[in-house]
Protein backbone atom coordinates (compact mmCIF):
# COMPACT_ATOMS: atom_id res chain seq x y z
CA UNK A 1 0.00 0.00 0.00
CA UNK A 2 1.20 3.52 -0.77
CA UNK A 3 0.57 6.61 1.31
CA UNK A 4 1.72 10.20 1.12
CA UNK A 5 4.77 10.82 3.27
CA UNK A 6 5.44 14.52 2.75
CA UNK A 7 4.77 17.61 0.69
CA UNK A 8 7.77 19.86 -0.04
CA UNK A 9 6.93 23.56 -0.33
CA UNK A 10 9.08 26.56 -1.16
CA UNK A 11 7.94 29.40 1.12
CA UNK A 12 8.79 33.03 1.70
CA UNK A 13 9.22 32.79 5.48
CA UNK A 14 9.44 29.66 7.60
CA UNK A 15 8.29 31.43 10.82
CA UNK A 16 5.17 32.86 9.14
CA UNK A 17 4.45 29.51 7.53
CA UNK A 18 4.88 27.67 10.83
CA UNK A 19 2.37 30.02 12.51
CA UNK A 20 -0.35 28.78 10.12
CA UNK A 21 0.49 25.07 10.22
CA UNK A 22 1.11 24.95 13.98
CA UNK A 23 -2.40 26.35 14.48
CA UNK A 24 -3.83 23.72 12.15
CA UNK A 25 -1.74 20.83 13.54
CA UNK A 26 -1.00 21.51 17.22
CA UNK A 27 0.07 17.86 17.70
CA UNK A 28 2.82 18.09 15.04
CA UNK A 29 6.39 19.08 15.85
CA UNK A 30 9.55 20.24 14.11
CA UNK A 31 11.24 16.96 13.12
CA UNK A 32 14.42 18.42 11.69
CA UNK A 33 15.97 21.47 10.11
CA UNK A 34 19.15 22.49 8.38
CA UNK A 35 20.68 24.78 5.78
CA UNK A 36 21.65 23.60 2.31
CA UNK A 37 22.83 24.92 -1.03
CA UNK A 38 20.10 24.54 -3.65
CA UNK A 39 21.28 25.26 -7.19
CA UNK A 40 23.83 27.76 -5.94
CA UNK A 41 21.61 29.45 -3.33
CA UNK A 42 21.75 28.91 0.41
CA UNK A 43 18.39 28.15 1.99
CA UNK A 44 16.98 26.78 5.21
CA UNK A 45 14.65 23.81 5.31
CA UNK A 46 12.44 22.47 8.06
CA UNK A 47 10.38 19.28 8.45
CA UNK A 48 7.12 19.77 10.39
CA UNK A 49 4.93 16.76 11.14
CA UNK A 50 4.53 13.58 13.13
CA UNK A 51 6.32 10.25 12.93
CA UNK A 52 4.58 9.25 9.68
CA UNK A 53 3.96 12.36 7.56
CA UNK A 54 5.22 15.89 7.38
CA UNK A 55 5.50 19.10 5.43
CA UNK A 56 8.88 20.39 4.29
CA UNK A 57 9.32 24.16 4.17
CA UNK A 58 12.22 25.67 2.23
CA UNK A 59 12.72 29.41 2.70
CA UNK A 60 13.75 32.05 0.19
CA UNK A 61 10.73 31.71 -2.08
CA UNK A 62 10.24 34.65 -4.44
CA UNK A 63 7.36 35.87 -6.55
CA UNK A 64 3.68 35.12 -6.24
CA UNK A 65 2.00 31.75 -6.11
CA UNK A 66 -0.35 30.81 -8.99
CA UNK A 67 -3.70 32.57 -9.31
CA UNK A 68 -6.05 30.24 -7.44
CA UNK A 69 -8.99 31.42 -9.55
CA UNK A 70 -7.16 30.81 -12.83
CA UNK A 71 -6.37 27.76 -14.90
CA UNK A 72 -2.59 27.94 -15.02
CA UNK A 73 -0.74 24.69 -14.36
CA UNK A 74 0.30 24.25 -10.76
CA UNK A 75 -0.93 23.12 -7.40
CA UNK A 76 -4.63 23.92 -6.95
CA UNK A 77 -4.81 22.83 -3.30
CA UNK A 78 -4.01 20.00 -0.95
CA UNK A 79 -6.28 18.62 1.74
CA UNK A 80 -6.14 17.16 5.23
CA UNK A 81 -8.74 15.20 7.17
CA UNK A 82 -9.67 16.45 10.62
CA UNK A 83 -11.83 14.93 13.35
CA UNK A 84 -13.21 18.35 14.37
CA UNK A 85 -13.52 20.97 11.64
CA UNK A 86 -14.98 23.68 13.89
CA UNK A 87 -12.09 23.40 16.38
CA UNK A 88 -9.58 23.66 13.52
CA UNK A 89 -11.35 26.74 12.12
CA UNK A 90 -11.33 28.32 15.59
CA UNK A 91 -7.58 27.67 16.02
CA UNK A 92 -6.72 29.18 12.65
CA UNK A 93 -8.94 32.21 13.25
CA UNK A 94 -7.37 32.72 16.70
CA UNK A 95 -3.95 32.70 14.97
CA UNK A 96 -5.15 35.47 12.63
CA UNK A 97 -6.14 33.49 9.52
CA UNK A 98 -9.50 33.77 7.78
CA UNK A 99 -11.32 31.18 5.72
CA UNK A 100 -11.31 31.84 2.00
CA UNK A 101 -14.15 29.42 1.16
CA UNK A 102 -16.64 27.86 3.52
CA UNK A 103 -16.93 24.67 1.48
CA UNK A 104 -19.83 22.26 1.51
CA UNK A 105 -21.89 20.70 4.26
CA UNK A 106 -23.18 17.36 3.01
CA UNK A 107 -24.62 14.44 4.98
CA UNK A 108 -21.31 12.56 4.63
CA UNK A 109 -18.75 15.38 4.99
CA UNK A 110 -18.07 19.05 5.47
CA UNK A 111 -15.05 21.07 4.44
CA UNK A 112 -13.50 24.51 4.36
CA UNK A 113 -10.54 26.27 2.76
CA UNK A 114 -7.78 28.57 3.97
CA UNK A 115 -4.86 30.11 2.10
CA UNK A 116 -1.53 29.90 3.92
CA UNK A 117 0.93 32.84 4.07
CA UNK A 118 2.55 31.69 0.81
CA UNK A 119 -0.62 31.52 -1.26
CA UNK A 120 -1.13 27.74 -1.03
CA UNK A 121 -4.78 26.81 -0.69
CA UNK A 122 -5.36 24.19 1.99
CA UNK A 123 -8.61 22.25 2.31
CA UNK A 124 -9.70 20.70 5.59
CA UNK A 125 -12.31 17.93 5.53
CA UNK A 126 -14.32 16.32 8.32
CA UNK A 127 -16.01 13.07 7.30
CA UNK A 128 -19.33 12.34 8.96
CA UNK A 129 -19.42 8.71 7.86
CA UNK A 130 -16.96 5.84 8.12
CA UNK A 131 -18.49 4.10 5.10
CA UNK A 132 -16.23 4.69 2.05
CA UNK A 133 -19.12 4.66 -0.44
CA UNK A 134 -20.83 7.45 1.53
CA UNK A 135 -17.64 9.44 2.13
CA UNK A 136 -16.84 9.39 -1.59
CA UNK A 137 -20.30 10.31 -2.86
CA UNK A 138 -20.48 13.60 -4.75
CA UNK A 139 -23.50 15.61 -5.73
CA UNK A 140 -23.81 16.12 -9.49
CA UNK A 141 -24.16 19.88 -9.06
CA UNK A 142 -20.68 20.21 -7.50
CA UNK A 143 -18.84 18.89 -10.56
CA UNK A 144 -18.44 19.68 -14.21
CA UNK A 145 -21.54 18.84 -16.23
CA UNK A 146 -20.33 20.21 -19.55
CA UNK A 147 -20.26 16.81 -21.21
CA UNK A 148 -16.58 16.29 -20.39
CA UNK A 149 -15.54 12.68 -20.04
CA UNK A 150 -12.64 11.91 -17.78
Amino acid sequence: MLHLEHINLVVKSIPETLKFYQAAFPHWRIRGRDTQIWYGNARQWLHFGDDYQYLTFNDGGTGANRDLQGNSVGLAHFAFVTQNLEALIDRLKAAGFERTKSGEVLPQRKNTYFVDPNGFEVEFVEYLSDIPQERNTYQESTHCSQGVTI
